[in-house]
C-alpha cells in the first residue's frame, strides 16, 4: 500500500463522522495532474461511476469551486460515494507522486502532457484498491 500526507479537501466527504475518516471500499482512483474547477469536465466520468454503484477518489492538483460543490451535494444526497484529495508535493514531485499512485493502482495520470482529457477518461484510465481510508491530514492506499 501507500500512504501520503494530504487529507480530505472537505469534511463533507467523511463517512465516518465519530472517527472523522472518509473508508472507500474496492474504489476507483483517478488522478488528475491540473485542478478540476469545471463539472462539465468530471460528468461523464461520475455518470459512469455512479451506474457501476462504486467509490471514487480523486486526487487532483486540487478540487474547488462549482466540482467541488457538486460533488459535495452528491456524497450527501447518497447519489455517490466520493471523496476528493490533493495530490501531495509540487511541481514536478507532484507529478513523479501521482504517476507512483497511478502504476500503483493500475490506472494512468490524466495529463493533457500526453493528450488525455478529464472529459475522455474512462474505466481504463482509472485505478482501483481494495481500500481508501482518509483523515484530515493523511491518505493510505491498501
Amino acid at each position: 500500500g501507500m500512504q501520503f500526507d494530504r487529507g480530505y479537501v472537505s469534511p463533507y466527504f467523511v463517512t465516518d463522522p465519530e472517527k472523522m475518516v472518509v473508508e472507500l471500499e474496492d474504489p476507483y482512483i483517478l488522478c488528475n495532474e491540473k485542478k478540476i474547477s469545471v463539472m462539465k469536465d468530471l460528468l461523464p466520468l461520475l455518470e459512469q461511476v455512479v451506474r457501476m454503484n462504486k467509490p471514487l477518489l480523486i486526487v487532483a492538483e486540487d478540487v474547488e469551486g462549482e466540482a467541488l460543490a457538486t460533488l459535495v451535494v452528491n456524497r450527501l444526497r447518497g447519489t455517490l460515494k466520493v471523496c476528493a484529495v490533493k495530490a501531495p508535493g509540487f511541481g514536478d514531485r507532484r507529478k513523479a507522486i501521482l504517476q507512483d499512485i497511478a502504476v500503483l493502482t493500475g490506472g494512468q495520470v490524466v495529463s493533457e502532457d500526453i493528450g488525455v482529457k478529464l472529459e475522455s477518461v474512462t474505466f481504463n484510465d482509472l485505478g482501483t484498491a481494495k481500500r481508501v481510508v482518509i483523515d484530515k491530514d493523511n491518505t493510505t492506499i491498501v
